[in-house]
């Protein structure tokens, strides 16, 4: 009887081999992909290296906008630096001309202011502070300012008095000159 049935046991060994080897393709599978906790301390990683470096991003943008603002509160304060030390000479020439003995002769004084204009001259030329003595000209309601218009042979609008000099700074209009300007004559 025994040799009716001949080998039950030989076919459960061939089953446990098939179904063994999916497991342990499961078991690898499961070995090289990592757990969701792996996944999640990884994420919170990335996560938090992301946001140090947001901050560090941002700290820095901070401090690059503090470090204009204090360039800005600089430039501001300091511009005008190289225009008053040009202008100490001038000063100082000025203040020795006042400190002359009334011996000096009118001359003296005279040659003394001339020196001291030369030197107001170069510091507005190296400013590029520049004069609008516009006599002659067509008169400029951008860069002069009439007081009065007067009968004349001339063109109607040319400048025909400058009572006070003008001045432009890099081409900009500073202060206007002071003008009178020709009018038709009556007929």
């Amino acid at each position: 009887m025994h040799d009716e049935h001949p080998a039950p046991s030989a076919s459960k060994p061939e089953n446990n081999a098939a179904t063994a080897a999916p497991q342990a393709d499961a078991s690898q599978t499961k070995e090289s992909m990592p757990s969701l906790e792996e996944l999640l301390r990884k994420a919170e990683l990335d996560a938090q290296e992301h946001h140090d470096a947001w901050l560090r991003a941002k700290a820095e943008a901070e401090n690059v906008r503090k470090r204009a603002q204090a360039d800005v509160i600089n430039a501001q304060k300091f511009a005008l630096e190289s225009f008053a030390k040009a202008l100490l000479p001038v000063r100082d020439s000025l203040e020795a001309a006042l400190a002359v003995e009334n011996t000096a002769t009118v001359d003296a004084m005279k040659s003394g202011v001339e020196l001291t204009l030369k030197q107001l001259v170069t510091v507005f030329e190296k400013e590029r502070i520049a004069e609008l003595n516009p006599a002659g000209e067509k008169f400029d309601p951008h860069k002069h300012q009439a007081i009065s218009a007067l009968p004349s042979d001339k063109e109607p609008n040319t400048v025909l008095n400058v009572l006070q000099k003008g001045y432009a700074l890099n081409d900009r209009v500073i202060r206007p000159a002071l003008v009178t300007v020709a009018k038709a004559k009556d007929a």
